[in-house]
């Protein structure tokens, strides 16, 4: 949950009509030569293991007081409830507001609420309205936090090291969900919550420090927006007036909402399916993180962002969650989660990198707060609806359903994209080889007079 302007100008973004980058690679830690993102990514690496640490503390002393498996979904539910219901309100402040000032609010307010539950925790007062008003509180400062961290990224990197700082965001926070969980569990039983509380309140000490050790001269500057009657409206009509911003949020609904359900799935595998327990239900998880740390370093390997590799990642995220929930084995099970948090990862950040490459600067703060509410929104709401299938048919019917749901939406959005594109599928060979891809009318009309 971690997380001044300057002299240079951001260039124009990227729209339908823009010619389309080049296709070049980077350095997988290109990014990371730019002095402020390094002291940004840095104070991720502790900020983003605290916050694994408290997610795990959260949960377990809500259970540990109440008893209540109930109680921990109320407790994730006030988390995303304020992204729900003021993400957007959210996306318009932060476009009028200085991007490292409103962080440096943001991420002490955060560090304040766990300090706060560590207080209450460690003197032996806490309650469990205690723990549901610090996880509403939090999910409100995400409501302007989120926003603001995703376009602070393109000021601190520019559009030509975007898509990696992108990723390496992704790598960073999917590492810390190796390491944290671990270290919450070694504190719980050796100490209590309480100290697990502590570790994530101080964490943001880092990202504080960063932010105000960064040079503002280096930054990129944005015009911000000024304060004016409309501006949520103006920024809905901005996404829906452009394909290249609405269909990748759509894709990325679909299947935050279907096919990215995998506690309920993951955990009726482990019960269900192969009656291993919550071992198999900790190794499920490891695998996917394993996959999704790959898939985030692969992505910062590339060096644009793609719509077509985001409908390929989505096509094979979607037809291996079919093939998983036909395994006969818990081991073929686990090995396939690896596969699949490499394609879901590829799919979030591709999405994530391309629309704020083809976002106005002006409008980058409500633009991210739509990806960022039908991103992190789309998985409790889908949740329920998942979960009765799960139950009344069987986990491999409900994960099999998130999986077709992932892929027809990957194909029907592919298909309208290339429709807008006015694009036609290319078949052909390339040494030797099958070579499929979509290419302009005008070039296939060409290629097969030349044939």
């Amino acid at each position: 949950m971690s997380s001044g302007p300057g002299a240079d100008s951001a260039p124009a973004p990227a729209t339908h009509d823009s010619p389309p980058a080049p296709d070049t690679r980077s350095s997988m830690f290109s990014s990371l030569k730019v002095r402020n993102y390094r002291l940004f990514f840095m104070g991720q690496v502790v900020s983003n293991t605290g916050t694994w640490m408290q997610r795990i503390a959260q949960d377990w002393l809500v259970l540990s007081l109440t008893g209540s498996s109930a109680a921990v979904g109320i407790t994730t539910a006030l988390q995303f409830l304020p992204m729900l219901l003021f993400g957007l309100y959210g996306g318009v402040l932060v476009d009028r507001l200085r991007k490292r000032p409103t962080l440096l609010a943001t991420q002490t307010a955060m560090g304040i609420t766990g300090l706060a539950l560590a207080f209450l925790t460690l003197s032996g007062h806490v309650e469990v309205w205690h723990v549901y008003l610090a996880a509403f509180v939090a999910g409100l400062v995400t409501v302007v936090d989120n926003p603001a961290r995703q376009s602070f990224v393109s000021e601190m990197v520019g559009p030509d090291q975007l898509q990696n700082a992108v990723s390496l965001n992704s790598a960073n926070f999917q590492s810390a969900r190796l390491i944290g969980p671990a270290v919450a569990g070694l504190l719980i039983t050796g100490v209590g919550t309480g100290w697990a509380f502590l570790f994530n309140g101080l964490s943001f000490v880092a990202p504080i420090a960063g932010l105000l050790l960064m040079r503002t001269r280096d930054l990129q500057f944005v015009k911000r927006a000024p304060r004016a009657k409309g501006q949520l409206r103006e920024g809905l009509r901005y996404v829906a007036n452009r394909p290249e911003l609405i269909w990748p949020i759509v894709l990325v609904g679909f299947i935050g909402t279907f096919g990215f359900n995998f506690p309920v799935f993951l955990s009726a595998y482990a019960d269900d399916i192969f009656h291993a327990g919550a071992g198999a239900y900790s190794l499920f998880n490891t695998l996917m993180a394993v996959g999704s740390v790959a898939g985030a370093l692969l992505a910062a390997r590339r060096g644009t962002a793609r719509l077509r590799v985001l409908i390929a990642a989505a096509l094979a995220f979607g037809i291996l969650e079919v093939v998983a929930s036909a395994a006969p084995s818990l081991w073929l099970f686990a090995l396939l989660m690896v596969p699949i948090g490499v394609f879901g990862l590829t799919v979030n950040v591709t999405a994530n990198t391309s629309v704020q490459m083809a976002t106005d600067p002006a409008m980058r703060g409500r633009v991210m707060a739509l990806f960022m509410m039908v991103f992190m929104g789309g998985t409790p709401l889908g949740a329920p609806l998942v979960g009765w299938v799960t139950d009344a048919y069987g986990p491999r019917i409900g994960f099999a359903l998130g999986g077709v749901i992932s892929t027809l939406s990957a194909l029907t959005i592919g298909l309208v994209l290339a429709r807008l594109g006015d694009l036609r599928l290319s078949l052909g060979w390339n040494h030797g080889h099958p070579h499929v891809r979509f290419v302009p009318r005008e070039e296939r009309e060409r290629l097969a007079t030349a044939a």
